[in-house]
């Protein structure tokens, strides 16, 4: 692949191979880099942030440095390349239309296909004198590592599931340990997700505000289902009984409806109101972490919508309308 001279922010010079210039990346981020990874767990062009698909350098590859494989995410581009400080490898970049590696191999956009593709494009054969792809452990189910050596004439070797392991990875001879093979999804890592959710949830938050404001006595109960969902589900689900994301966020709605009939509820009405409308709205928000966290599956995310939607959509009706039969007794 020869490449242009038009560098990237990313980009801090390039490395000669043959006739071709690889680009080289820092591996250091700027404040640019930083605001903007901010931005996007905001939700602000959060489906456009990209890099370049293509080959790369780390520090002063040579053609026996290892080559390691990631998508074109650039927030999974810039942890990669934070990490790889003091490094000397190469980058293989696919086109996995800017989304993650996790969420790219359910997809099939990190698979086997765009793998062969890149190496072909890239003339990797040429650039490396091994035949080995570093592979993250997350990308493994949208890869049949036979059919890469069949296409490419590459191995496929699977690497830790962080990136910050690599190098201990590297070290013991391109071999993993119980604990680089871990999957964890830590109580930081889940609050990261907060500050999206609440972006994308404040098309439901602004009606259940204007409409709580019809039933008073309402309001905390209903505004704090909202809050609960998106800040206090990420940071207890673990610990919820059920696998189902949709029923894990159920029974937290179940609980916070029973403290809000403790201490909101005056009547028999307003209880039922509370159990049938708080539960639905904190399950709601939980769909979305069926696709934000390992863990699920993508298999696990379809029979979570099949299964539960329509149960919770008329779960939720029942709830609206017990909603507004109290507003009419309010007023009656």
């Amino acid at each position: 692949m020869i490449v242009d001279k038009n560098k990237q922010s990313y980009v801090t010079g390039f490395v000669q191979s043959g006739a071709m210039l690889i680009p080289k990346v820092s591996t250091e981020l700027s404040f640019k880099d930083r605001f903007s990874g901010v931005m996007v767990r905001l939700g602000y062009r959060r489906m456009h942030y990209s890099v370049r698909q293509g080959l790369y350098a780390v520090g002063n590859p040579d053609p026996g440095s290892p080559v390691i494989v990631t998508a074109n995410y650039k927030l999974t581009f810039d942890v990669v390349r934070k990490e790889l400080s003091g490094m000397n490898l190469w980058i293989l970049v696919l086109n996995t239309h800017g989304v993650n590696v996790w969420c790219a191999a359910g997809k099939g956009t990190f698979g086997t296909g765009e793998i062969a593709r890149m190496v072909k494009m890239t003339k990797l054969s040429t650039v490396v004198s091994h035949r080995d792809l570093i592979v993250p452990q997350l990308g493994a189910p949208g890869i049949a590592a036979h059919r890469v050596k069949e296409l490419t004439g590459f191995s496929v070797v699977y690497g830790p599931v962080r990136i910050c392991d690599l190098k201990r990875f590297l070290d013991n001879g391109n071999s993993a340990d119980r604990e680089m093979r871990t999957v964890r999804f830590p109580l930081v890592e889940r609050m990261k997700l907060t500050p999206l959710e609440l972006v994308i949830g404040w098309k439901m938050i602004l009606p259940i505000l204007l409409i709580s404001l019809l039933h008073f006595s309402s309001f905390i109960p209903l505004m704090g289902s909202i809050i609960i969902a998106i800040f206090v589900f990420p940071a207890v689900f673990p610990y919820l009984p059920f696998r189902s994301f949709v029923l894990k966020g159920a029974v937290l709605g179940l609980i916070w409806a029973g403290i809000s009939s403790l201490l909101f509820a005056h009547d028999i009405y307003a209880v039922a109101e509370f159990f049938l409308l708080i539960p639905p709205l904190v399950a709601y928000p939980a769909f979305n972490f069926t696709g934000s966290t390992t863990f699920t599956s993508p298999s696990g995310v379809r029979y979570e919508i099949k299964k539960y939607t329509w149960p919770f959509i008329v779960w939720l009706s029942a709830g609206v309308i017990m909603y507004f039969v109290n507003v009419v007794r309010g007023v009656l």
